[in-house]
């Protein structure tokens, strides 16, 4: 027979309704007791009947992940991490394409998303949403990494390895408002703090994250007379397709020009040369954005949070590593 609230209130010696408060994440229950229930939901494998919850409360106990097919990659393992972070809720995650959803005329009722995307997130309005990434609204939970750190840390990497000619690729030109995005000041600001300016102008935009946007931003920088020894990429599928562009035009990485990603991706660990990349703290960032929708379920009305992770600097090859 499946474990029941009350199996899991007898083993941990509390009540019922302390059960249900701790797996629905509601305040007022103090971490001893939530810790004690939390245990005993693990040893008894409970896993909660979505359907009886439904009836009961009008919830799904599902989440949604939505991913952008277009944008920066997200953390490998993100998904995997989010999964592991709702079922300690009780909550079980839906991983969709925010591509895909823009093509989806009914998409699975859920109570809340994780929205790792730009564009609106599926569900009927007023569906709480916490974003993953982006610089945010105000209006809306953000759980982020610090884009403006992230850049400058990249940046200032290339220029402590020897650079002196750092460009930028993917980092767009203008953000909401005609405001400076986080990631172009970051650039900017290890740039003027060594008192270099950028070779070729501003940072080079691209449509999106993909290896052949890298590729070709790469050649057009690459190719200049006056080319760069140093590329900083926004996302990893940029930074190998940048290498590619190196790597036919004749150029060596890093002896000739050094390249950095953002993102720690699998792929570009695996590539040869090994890219230096921004990495994340997955596991944090699954933990936050998940107590984050789940508090915003419980408190629709609540004020919006900004939790910002924590970053780091993978040095490897592509960077003299």
């Amino acid at each position: 027979m499946p474990t029941t609230l009350k199996d899991v209130a007898r083993l941990a010696e509390v009540s019922i309704k302390t059960v249900s408060n701790v797996v629905n994440d509601y305040p007022h229950v103090s971490d001893a007791v939530r810790s004690r229930v939390r245990a005993a939901l693990a040893e008894l494998d409970y896993r909660p009947n979505p359907t009886a919850r439904q009836l009961r409360t009008g919830r799904t106990g599902m989440l949604a992940l939505v991913l952008s097919g277009g944008g920066p990659a997200c953390p490998d393992g993100l998904a995997g991490e989010v999964a592991a972070a709702a079922a300690e809720r009780g909550y079980r995650v839906v991983v969709e394409e925010a591509d895909a959803l823009a093509r989806e005329l009914r998409p699975a009722p859920v109570d809340g998303v994780l929205l790792g995307a730009d564009g609106r997130p599926p569900g009927p309005a007023g569906t709480p949403v916490v974003l993953l990434g982006g610089t945010g609204d105000g209006r809306r939970d953000l759980v982020a990494v610090d884009h403006a750190r992230a850049a400058e840390d990249a940046t200032a990497h290339l220029l402590r390895a020897g650079c002196r000619r750092v460009a930028a690729i993917g980092l767009e030109l203008d953000g909401p408002g005609g405001t400076t995005p986080p990631y172009v000041l970051g650039y900017r600001r290890a740039l003027d703090r060594a008192g270099l300016a950028p070779p070729a102008g501003p940072p080079h935009p691209t449509g999106r994250h993909r290896r052949a946007e890298g590729y070709r931003a790469a050649r057009a920088l690459l190719a200049d007379a006056a080319r760069p020894d140093g590329v900083v990429c926004a996302s990893d599928p940029l930074a190998i397709g940048a290498m590619r562009a190196a790597f036919d035009l004749g150029l060596r990485v890093p002896e000739d020009v050094a390249v950095i990603g953002m993102g720690d991706s699998e792929e570009g660990r695996f590539y040869r040369p090994a890219l230096s990349s921004v990495s994340v703290d997955t596991a944090r960032l699954a933990r936050e954005a998940v107590a984050r929708i789940v508090a915003r379920i419980a408190r629709p009305g609540a004020p919006a949070a900004r939790i910002t992770v924590a970053h780091s600097v993978r040095v490897r090859a592509s960077t003299g590593g």
